[in-house]
């Protein structure tokens, strides 16, 4: 079983900053790809940036310049440094981790997310 327990979430005023973490736990033999995504209410949910365990990044264009996705090694936290937040910004962050359990297959796995929300 793996787990994934993100935290950083919270109300910030626009112009300002968060960060993100997302640590994975469990029986696990390697993660190919991490990544956040988000959902605001009433749209689908998006990728908003992703993580290789080389060390490749992607990033949604609505993100690129305010928001980097970084991590110490694969299976230590990854962090999504948010900043110059904008109220667009607002939605449900939820982490995903591309994972090679123990005795599993390989899968994804979701965290259960955590608020962001910008005020004007």
């Amino acid at each position: 079983q793996v787990q994934l327990v993100e935290s950083g979430g919270g109300l910030v005023q626009a112009g300002g900053s968060l960060r993100l973490s997302c640590a994975a736990s469990g029986r696990i033999f390697s993660i190919n790809r991490m990544a956040w995504h988000r959902q605001a209410p009433g749209k689908q949910r998006e990728l908003v940036a992703a993580i290789t365990g080389d060390g490749s990044t992607d990033y949604a264009d609505s993100v690129k310049g305010r928001f980097t996705i970084s991590k110490d090694n694969v299976k230590n936290p990854v962090y999504l440094q948010m900043n110059s937040l904008k109220p667009e910004d607002t939605a449900v962050y939820y982490c995903y981790a591309d994972v090679l359990a123990i005795g599993a297959a390989q899968r994804g796995y979701w965290g259960q997310g955590t608020q962001v929300t910008v005020s004007s």
